[in-house]
């Protein structure tokens, strides 16, 4: 064993890209060290779950109008009857056809997809798009997703009052009897709760086929997520070619938005 393989931030010789070679016990011992961290992380975010629990909320008009499979509804009326709703504000892209959507909103809408875990605790979750339904719904039927779609596009400046419209958002609802309260939000890497790919990418080593953070944020790499040009594996092999030619609000394709290459700055 030469002193390049012991080194963990070398490379062993002939094996560049590779992570050095050591032995079992070289291995648990760093193992070990890195635990440590691992365990204070876990606690710290048990600790932020737990204040994010304890936040104050604002109380939010539950008779804004969405749009749905049946025509219109209320804000009040996407609980289905439950006591909380998560929304994720999906972005739209206006007069672009379905292959430009965002591909970061698909790439975590496509991992939302059994929510009875979620229902048994009272939990209703919906994707509110800022987009035409008539438009976004042809999207949402050809990825082949299953959870409530909405469009939300003329109640966007109250439901984001504050906020970027045309930008991502995840957003925790409470209802009370009739009244509605908004409890918690965030964007950007805080939209990662939907996403277990990253977390599963985090445990190997990025060096090798795992995810990398390109110095530039997300958009200094290739964005290999889901879109109707690159859907998943169930609609390719059903064959579907007939993406729809959505369009929507304000963003354009380019933009420096969401995407699979994680940008390294905090939600």
């Amino acid at each position: 064993m030469t002193d390049e393989s012991v080194n963990l931030g070398g490379q062993a010789a002939g094996a560049a890209g590779m992570p050095a070679p050591v032995d079992r016990a070289t291995f648990e011992g760093e193992l070990d060290k890195l635990r440590v961290r691992e365990k204070a992380h876990t606690r710290e975010g048990d600790a932020i779950a737990a204040a994010r629990r304890r936040l104050p909320m604002v109380e939010v008009d539950a008779s804004l109008p969405l749009t749905g499979p049946r025509g219109p509804l209320t804000l009040l009326e996407a609980f289905e009857g439950r006591r909380q709703l998560i929304a994720y504000y999906f972005m739209w892209w206006s007069g672009h056809p379905a292959a430009e959507q965002c591909e970061g909103c698909t790439w975590v809408t496509t991992q939302v997809t059994e929510l009875s875990y979620l229902h048994s605790r009272d939990i209703t979750y919906a994707v509110f798009c800022q987009g035409p339904y008539g438009e976004s719904i042809r999207y949402h039927d050809f990825m082949g997703w299953d959870m409530p779609w909405y469009s939300a596009q003329d109640s966007l400046d109250a439901l984001l009052v504050g906020r970027q419209i045309g930008l991502f958002h995840l957003v925790c609802y409470l209802r009370d009897g009739d009244r509605v309260f908004e409890t918690y939000w965030t964007k950007r890497r805080g939209a990662e709760a939907m996403d277990y790919s990253y977390a599963l990418m985090d445990l190997t080593d990025a060096r090798n086929g795992g995810r990398t953070r390109p110095p530039a944020g997300r958009n200094g790499a290739p964005s290999p997520g889901p879109t109707a040009a690159r859907p998943p594996g169930r609609q390719r092999r059903n064959g579907r070619a007939d993406a729809p030619s959505p369009s929507g609000r304000a963003c354009s394709p380019g933009a420096p938005t969401t995407s699979p290459s994680r940008p390294d700055h905090a939600p």
